[in-house]
């Protein structure tokens, strides 16, 4: 395909994102589906070019002065691609391209970012969020933002039940990775141009081998908090597809036991294959069906991990077109999943054990609020400094334990996002049982 009719495609593919409230990859494979003569390049060109127009959608809409497809999309080739005046006329007198420029149009593609836009426009996140927003970041809620509307890096962690960091390294090549900054046993893979195809990493044969793991760097820094030890009793409550398990199961070498369990057994289905593919076998999964098995763990855990379900507001690099789905009343129903979830984790905590809570969301009220109501329910638990904790574990880099220090609250608590860290919007903290 040529850039005309991959303009005029992208169009389509947003526009049923945004009238069909479908996520984009449902939207994009559809398109697909009916395109039989696109090929995995022209794929990957129109799903990178609408993914960019959603990350940045009110600040291109502000500056077409239109938040129709068509403006979104000829706004992404100029604020986001960088594409000139020129590259964008010439693609629009090709065979298959939506119609050619209008004036109001070509001016506007011209235009420098507006200076004094509102927060919102210039950090591209929906207006009603502004108060949580500035309730977080303060006056840097517009930059803060700005780091989520940017491509994401893809972060990769080394399995120490099979190989360590150093032969890892070597068949990593061929897929750009470099050593993580922030941690040992990780690798990262700078973000790809956005009309190039991904690398597919299943094809990598240390990926097949279970050598590594996709996961990204907050991610794997809150798993670090558990501080899992060899021997211990390790609940996943929240286990999802296991990321955070298997990383767990990774920090205990093997020894010890660590139960996953999600209240969704689909999702948790698909932790059986990774599992295989990881060679951990300290890890029992407990199925929702048969609740007695999650009983008979009450009282008898070292560390309970609770990953909340949340709003994901620090997923937007990867997850844009989620971002304008989000709801208030979405917020306020997970805000009351958490206190249920933690509420019902402290059985499984043994006295002196340990509770760790985390998100994928940056927002107080599923963070440091959730924590707080938590405490004042719980009198017998007590937070701890989740910064020492992490870098307790011995997975952080010298630059990575300078980081969770600099980010931690007074309460213990830490916070990364994009801009901070380089990785995704994350939250965690360490909660003690009393003995």
């Amino acid at each position: 395909m040529r850039n005309g009719g991959r303009i005029a495609a992208a169009i389509d593919v947003l526009n049923d994102v945004l009238t069909r409230h479908q996520p984009v990859k449902s939207a994009a494979r559809d398109w697909g589906k009916r395109a039989r003569y696109a090929g995995s390049k022209d794929r990957a060109w129109v799903s990178g070019l609408v993914l960019d127009a959603l990350r940045k959608r009110n600040s291109i809409a502000h500056a077409m002065g239109d938040d129709s497809p068509r403006a979104l999309i000829l706004g992404a080739l100029a604020h986001a691609w960088g594409w000139n005046i020129r590259q964008i006329d010439d693609a629009m007198d090709e065979d298959h391209a939506p119609s050619k420029l209008t004036l109001d149009e070509r001016e506007r593609l011209v235009m420098a970012p507006d200076p004094v836009a509102p927060p919102h426009v210039q950090g591209d996140y929906p207006e009603w969020m502004a108060p949580m927003m500035a309730r977080v970041f303060g006056e840097e809620a517009a930059v803060e933002a700005q780091a989520m509307a940017v491509r994401a890096d893809v972060d990769l962690r080394v399995n120490t039940l099979k190989v360590d960091a150093e032969k890892a390294a070597q068949p990593l090549r061929s897929a750009k990775a470099e050593a993580s900054p922030l941690l040992v046993n990780a690798f990262n893979i700078p973000a790809r141009d956005p009309s190039e195809r991904e690398a597919s990493l299943e094809s990598i044969p240390a990926y097949s081998k279970g050598w590594v793991e996709v996961q990204d760097a907050g991610s794997q820094i809150a798993a670090a908090a558990a501080n899992a030890q060899p021997g211990e009793q390790v609940l996943d409550y929240c286990a999802g597809g296991g990321g955070k398990t298997l990383a767990m199961a990774a920090q205990m070498q093997g020894k010890g036991q660590i139960f996953a369990y999600d209240i969704d057994g689909r999702r948790l289905s698909a932790l059986i294959p990774r599992l295989k593919r990881s060679g951990a076998h300290n890890v029992q999964l407990v199925h929702p069906s048969e609740p007695t098995q999650l009983e008979d763990l009450t009282g008898q855990m070292d560390c309970v991990f609770v990953d909340a379900p949340c709003t994901g507001t620090g997923t937007w690099r990867r997850r844009p077109d989620a971002k304008w789905r989000l709801k208030e009343k979405q917020l306020e129903k997970r805000m009351g999943e958490q206190d249920e979830i933690l509420a019902a984790a402290t059985q499984f905590v043994k006295p002196g054990g340990r509770l760790v809570y985390a998100t994928c969301s940056f927002l107080i009220e599923e963070d440091e609020d959730r924590v707080a109501n938590f405490l004042s329910a719980h009198p017998d638990f007590t937070e701890e400094d989740a910064a020492e904790a992490a870098i307790a574990s011995g997975l952080l880099t010298e630059d990575g334990a300078a980081m969770v220090r600099k980010f931690r609250a007074p309460t213990g608590s830490v916070r990364l996002t994009p801009r901070r860290a380089g990785t995704d919007g994350f939250f965690f903290a360490v909660l003690r049982k009393a003995g």
